[in-house]
């Protein structure tokens, strides 16, 4: 965004102007660069565990790399990439019918019981609810 001036320059407003101000110090640039670095992947790697849960993995994903390719090229370049693989796969994955959606499902359903009861949750509910069987607890000692 820019507003012109009567004398026929402009001058950047917004956002832009704070990208500007900043490019003009290359200390805080680089700062403000490792900044967005480190919540950019921060929210991608989250995102990424994510995928496999029912919720909003692949949006997650997609708000990282969004995040990073305010910076930097190659998360631009990756994000368009991914962008275009996600589709095919989607468009893939629809054309195949309803055995396999339910397949998925069903696969989707056997992902999140298996981390609950990895994560112990099982045997939290149990107790609470004063059922204690050796099966509801984790495999992991806490």
């Amino acid at each position: 965004m820019s507003v012109e001036l009567g004398s026929g320059s402009t001058e950047r407003t917004g956002w832009r102007a704070f990208r500007t101000r900043l490019t003009g110090r290359p200390r805080l640039n680089l700062a403000y660069r490792i900044g967005v670095g480190v919540v950019g992947i921060a929210v991608l790697v989250i995102g990424i565990l994510a995928i496999p849960y029912p919720g909003p993995g692949w949006a997650i994903v997609f708000a990282g790399l969004g995040i990073l390719a305010t910076e930097f090229a190659w998360a631009r370049r990756a994000l368009g990439w991914l962008r275009d693989r996600y589709r095919q796969g989607m468009a893939w994955y629809s054309a195949r019918g309803p055995a396999m959606r339910v397949s998925a499902a069903a696969a989707t359903c056997a992902l999140v019981i298996a981390t609950l009861w990895v994560v112990g949750t099982f045997g939290l509910l149990g107790g609470w609810i004063g059922v204690e069987s050796q099966w509801l607890h984790s495999p992991l000692t806490w």
